[in-house]
């Protein structure tokens, strides 16, 4: 099955702003925006939070740690145990650096990975890139994307509330 969704465009940050709190008022959830620059509000406006990140990064963290000192256990007191000086084989203290390196290089990687991955990306192309005149979302137009996997989306209806709260242009979109 294709995916469908509807673009509007508006004039300004403002009614953009406006618009999506009126959307997620009428139910509409699956929603997303396209702005020349960041707009203040918009992402509370969308509700737009995702813990998932996060914990991923404290997750390879923590796995991080566990490799870092794990590795340095294992070499010193269990594969080659060098008693040198009657120092203890098992010296934490040592182990610290490294296990430190290790939880902020790990944690470093799942973060990259992880926004890149619940992000969508790399995507060269997105079906919202053909329409007419998207290309100005870059310098001075707004655009809401509904999506019509949303429990409120009909297919009329939600043309019709989008142009009743000012888009200046509304467009179908099957991908």
């Amino acid at each position: 099955m294709r995916k469908r969704f509807v673009v509007a465009r508006f004039a300004g940050p403002d009614e953009l702003l406006t618009a999506v709190q009126t959307l997620r008022g009428r139910g509409y959830r699956k929603l997303d925006t396209y702005s020349p620059f960041p707009i203040h509000g918009i992402a509370d406006a969308l509700e737009a939070e995702d813990a998932r990140l996060p914990w991923l990064v404290f997750l390879c963290g923590a796995a991080g740690a566990l490799l870092g000192y794990g590795l340095q256990y294992y070499v010193s007191v269990i594969a080659y145990p060098l008693n040198v000086g009657g120092r203890p084989l098992h010296s934490w203290p040592s182990f610290i650096p490294v296990t430190f390196e290790t939880t902020v290089l790990l944690a470093a990687f799942g973060a990259v990975v992880g926004m890149f991955a619940m992000n969508g990306l790399p995507r060269p192309h997105h079906p919202v890139f053909g329409v007419n005149g998207f290309d100005r979302a870059t310098t001075d137009a707004f655009y809401v994307q509904l999506d019509s996997d949303d429990p409120a989306y009909a297919e009329p209806a939600t043309a019709e509330a989008l142009r009743e709260i000012g888009a200046l242009e509304v467009v179908e979109v099957v991908a």
